[in-house]
């Protein structure tokens, strides 16, 4: 399954072709995704091209497992200011203690949020201003 998402996700497409049907069917291919297939993913995904990446982190919702938490976590030490505020928001969809201690505990991800807030236009920073919101409520 992997290489099915691989090749997918590795496709020249258009923006509207991506979001109309491509991202729809990267999501039933990873909820197939055995741990094998995880476990590459996650050794495979930094290595990627930084469009493959935003993909994948587009992709990745609460429902699978805590394959999908930790993969958009490490893809939170990137450069692409783009890639970053994908996974924030593909992380605002996890409500788990777990989730919001590991972020809780990394200070320099609260940090860069709240560093994007004053340059940001009004939806990136109501989607980040509902992440801060979020991550510092109680269960």
């Amino acid at each position: 399954m992997y290489r099915e998402l691989d090749n997918l996700l590795s496709a020249d497409t258009t923006v509207d072709s991506w979001y109309d049907d491509g991202c729809i069917i990267a999501s039933e291919i990873l909820s197939d995704f055995s741990p094998n297939d995880w476990d590459e993913l996650s050794n495979q995904v930094l290595s990627k091209p930084i469009e493959w990446q935003r993909k994948i982190a587009y992709c990745l919702d609460n429902e699978c497992s805590s394959h999908e938490h930790n993969i958009l976590i490490s893809l939170l030490n990137t450069n692409d200011e783009e890639l970053f505020e994908i996974c924030i928001d593909t992380l605002r969809s996890y409500s788990s203690q777990e989730i919001k201690n590991i972020i809780l505990d990394d200070p320099g991800i609260l940090q860069r949020v709240n560093d994007l807030l004053p340059a940001a236009s009004i939806p990136v920073r109501k989607m980040l201003e509902d992440f801060l919101a979020k991550i510092q409520s109680d269960i």
